[in-house]
């Protein structure tokens, strides 16, 4: 709304009625902010949860790479590890958390034989592959979860500005405004009043 607006009775409606919206939207930006951080909390305990495990997770698969590449040699792990079949049933929707979407990754690991021979290998190569395999797993997770956070930060900061704005400039302005043009109608009133008053005593 035109801040320099003349005071009228039809302005001073619109002036009280953008400053309501201006009110509610402050309401719902405040309100979206802390479920926005809400989530975010929550997300960045999970990622805690699961770099706890990857790191874990990783020692013990790197572990087991040691032994397998101490019983077999190098060459043949290496191998082994290409002849293991690429994987494709990662697919990735999005949900939508107070207008920001937030990617889910849907990935369902069907078990599946190991693609080497059983023969010629020890245990070794089959906790690797196992510990591998979980490794990719909780690094799709976290993945997931670490992009997920970052929409949101990104989120709960924008909507953080603009509550500002609302609270420290729109609201203020139109709070300022109404007043003005109250005051302003009010006198207007007044003087008319007067007016009559004296026409009237006149006559």
């Amino acid at each position: 709304m035109n801040l320099n607006a003349i005071p009228t009775k039809g302005n001073l409606i619109n002036a009280k009625n953008t400053l309501s919206l201006a009110r509610m939207g402050y309401s719902l930006m405040d309100r979206k902010r802390n479920i926005l951080t809400r989530e975010l909390m929550a997300l960045i305990d999970r990622a805690k949860e699961i770099q706890d495990q990857i790191e874990d997770t990783y020692t013990e698969a790197y572990s087991a790479l040691q032994k397998a590449n101490i019983e077999h040699g190098i060459d043949y792990v290496s191998g082994a590890a290409s002849s293991v079949p690429v994987v494709s049933a990662v697919r990735i929707k999005t949900r939508s958390v107070m207008g920001t979407e937030i990617p889910l990754v849907e990935y369902h690991a069907e078990p599946s034989a190991p693609s080497y021979s059983f023969l010629s290998n020890r245990e070794s190569i089959d906790i690797a592959r196992q510990k591998f395999d979980r490794v990719r797993d909780l690094t799709l997770q976290l993945s997931m979860i670490e992009n997920s956070a970052y929409r949101l930060a990104f989120n709960i900061k924008k909507t953080q500005k603009r509550e500002n704005a609302l609270k420290n400039i729109t609201i203020p302005r139109l709070i300022r405004m109404t007043a003005d043009m109250t005051n302003a109608l009010e006198e207007k009133d007044r003087e008319e009043f007067t007016r009559l008053k004296v026409i009237k005593r006149r006559q």
